[in-house]
């Protein structure tokens, strides 16, 4: 799916009064990657925009550690059943983790954005080591990863194997960097389109 096929409807002129029916319907839990999401990263601009977003908060933001980030998850998990995760970078490695480790049961679904190749061999990703090896796994929820063609953290083959592997929908987002600040990424409303296509995903689960 490129990213005109994923039917855009929201202006970087204002924030839309409906997100998608599952932005409306469940909680919503953001997974940040390492160091956290800033005051200026999208995550945190989604987390004032939805009235049902909460924030996955881990003990450690500079120096993960696997057990513990999932442990955190997991916690946010229960706390909110049903909810709807929105990862970033490292988070969507995690989100992998944790699915592997618990079954994924407990959430509606996942929205993965720049997924962090947590394997490969470039400066950026050498922090990301304690994560590897990636799970390649089928979720057992519904997903859809979001990457960029010019990502320092994750090639798009790599990203589009995650796709085949996790049974997720595939949007090519075009150059867009690692979709955060240092890429001109602030509030990020046009993703938010990206959950329709999920939601869309999510309610022909639940009708199957």
């Amino acid at each position: 799916m490129t990213l005109a096929d994923a039917a855009w409807s929201v202006s970087p002129e204002s924030a839309p009064t409906r997100v998608s029916s599952a932005g409306d319907q469940a909680p919503i839990l953001i997974v940040p990657g390492i160091n956290g999401s800033g005051p200026d990263h999208w995550h945190t601009h989604w987390q004032r925009t939805l009235p049902n977003a909460q924030r996955v908060e881990q003990f450690e933001w500079a120096h993960p550690r696997l057990a513990d980030w999932v442990a955190g998850l997991a916690e946010a998990v229960r706390r909110q059943p049903g909810a709807l995760l929105v990862a970033h970078s490292l988070g969507c490695a995690l989100v992998a983790h944790w699915a592997r480790i618990t079954g994924g049961r407990g959430v509606a679904g996942a929205l993965l954005v720049a997924p962090a190749d947590v394997e490969c061999d470039s400066p950026p990703c050498r922090k990301l080591s304690e994560f590897a090896p990636m799970p390649m796994a089928p979720l057992a929820f519904p997903s859809l990863i979001a990457a960029s063609r010019n990502d320092p953290y994750v090639s798009l083959s790599r990203a589009e194997g995650f796709a085949r592997a996790w049974g997720s929908i595939f949007v090519d987002v075009g150059a867009q960097g690692h979709i955060n600040v240092a890429s001109g990424h602030g509030p990020w409303l046009q993703g938010l389109s990206l959950l329709d296509p999920l939601s869309a995903r999510i309610t022909q689960r639940r009708a199957s």
